[in-house]
């Protein structure tokens, strides 16, 4: 083989082994990348998940916080019911015991009325001051009975009410102007607290 045959061979050679390093190093670059670019892909599929993990993990806690407070609405309008149930039936204790208390007060009450309403039709003066005295305390008894908003139910000529009055007797009045179911005449007054009757008049009603 000559000089120039053994040259042109090295160089072919020589370019083969250039242009096979060159592939190789294309290869590696392509193999870098597709690695590069499943690295990337497997990372952002990592974070998408842990993003969806914690969104579910916020949810999860808005929606135990949105429990809670409405647990403490439910308690605070149970209190609420519980307070407003203990002031009501703390308002009906003292009533009904004060009308306990008024009702057996009021017939002595009456009896005093009766007395003064008996001297007065007599007539009597016997200068003792029986009558002053009788006075003075049927005043005192008006009093406490204004102290407690307690009025007495004693009108005559008005509608016959269930709520107020007990009827004793039933009779034609002398008046035929006079409707039925009228009450004529109080023979034991009623005597009422606000809206709660603590005791229904004794009446005559018309027929």
């Amino acid at each position: 083989m000559s000089e120039e045959n053994t040259r042109n061979t090295e160089e072919t050679d020589n370019k083969v082994g250039v242009d096979e390093h060159a592939d190789t190093e294309e290869q590696n670059r392509e193999e870098q990348i597709k690695s590069g670019q499943a690295a990337t892909a497997e990372e952002e599929a990592d974070l998408s998940q842990l993003v969806l993990d914690q969104q579910k993990q916020l949810a999860e806690l808005e929606q135990k916080v949105q429990e809670l407070k409405e647990s403490n609405l439910r308690k605070t309008a149970e209190l609420d019911n519980m307070r407003k149930r203990m002031d009501r039936d703390r308002v009906q204790v003292y009533e009904a015991a004060k009308i306990s208390a008024l009702e057996h007060f009021l017939p002595v009450n009456d009896d005093l009325k009766r007395a003064l309403k008996a001297m007065k039709e007599s007539n009597q003066k016997d200068g003792s001051g029986i009558e002053d005295a009788l006075q003075m305390i049927a005043k005192k008894f008006h009093d406490v009975l204004n102290f407690y908003n307690v009025e007495p139910i004693d009108q005559t000529g008005v509608p016959f009410d269930v709520d107020l009055h007990d009827a004793m007797i039933r009779q034609k009045p002398k008046d035929d102007n006079i409707e039925s179911d009228t009450v004529l005449e109080v023979l034991e007054n009623g005597y009422r607290m606000g809206d709660r009757t603590i005791r229904h008049a004794k009446v005559i009603v018309s027929e």
